[in-house]
């Protein structure tokens, strides 16, 4: 089984510990700083699932995380310093946090959830994309457009819209959407679905667009005609 591959974005010998605990637990596992190195990282090594290093006080690493999610849509945990939580400064361009000392069974946890592969149905090849009226997923980029417009995406957001669009005309419940995008495991409730249902609206529909349907009472479908 290939070791999940795993890129930590930070410089303080707190990121370097957790390095090493991770490399302990059979993770590839490697560290960069600064954007010219981090993508290039990404580029050679093509981590799994990255963990962003916010301290909160500077804007760096909320730029970093939208920089990265812009090219590459990859799930990022922010390892959050416990002064940056209790001012309140999280980043909002990630898909998880978690707060130092970081304790190396929860991380793990974290990024297995994340991690855990869904049944997406949208059945292409890697250097195809898939077409709906004016939406747009490229799979090879995990990029998402909508009329020539790139649309930013969180990784559970383009997960759950790669999913729905691979199933259109299909009505799924919140819970039937939990188990295949978040996985059987998660322990969250349903209003989760509902949230990333609303912020994935608000990214790729306007007055010109719209592909999801509510169906009241049960749950959501993407419409089959757009």
């Amino acid at each position: 089984m290939t070791a999940t591959r795993v890129l930590i974005i930070g410089s303080s010998p707190q990121a370097f510990a957790l390095r090493g605990q991770l490399l302990e637990k059979g993770f590839a596992c490697a560290v960069a700083y600064g954007n010219g190195e981090v993508f290039r990282h990404i580029s050679e090594q093509s981590p799994d699932i990255l963990l962003l290093e916010f301290d909160g006080r500077t804007k760096a690493g909320q730029e970093l995380a939208t920089s990265i999610k812009r090219e590459k849509s990859l799930p990022v945990i922010a390892l959050v310093h416990r002064d940056t939580l209790e001012n309140g400064g999280i980043v909002t361009d990630i898909d998880d946090f978690i707060v130092e000392p970081y304790p190396d069974i929860e991380l793990i946890l974290r990024i297995e959830r994340l991690l855990k592969n869904s049944p997406v149905q949208v059945k292409v090849n890697p250097d195809e994309t898939v077409t709906v009226g004016d939406l747009v997923i490229d799979i090879a980029r995990c990029e998402v457009s909508v009329a020539g417009r790139i649309v930013i995406l969180a990784f559970k957001e383009y997960e759950l819209l790669k999913f729905l669009v691979g199933n259109r005309g299909r009505v799924f419940t919140r819970q039937a959407l939990l188990d295949k995008v978040w996985g059987y495991d998660y322990f969250g409730g349903d209003r989760t679905v509902d949230v990333h249902i609303r912020r994935l609206r608000s990214k790729i529909e306007d007055s010109k667009h719209s592909f999801i349907d509510t169906v009241r009472s049960i749950g959501y479908r993407f419409k089959e005609d757009t």
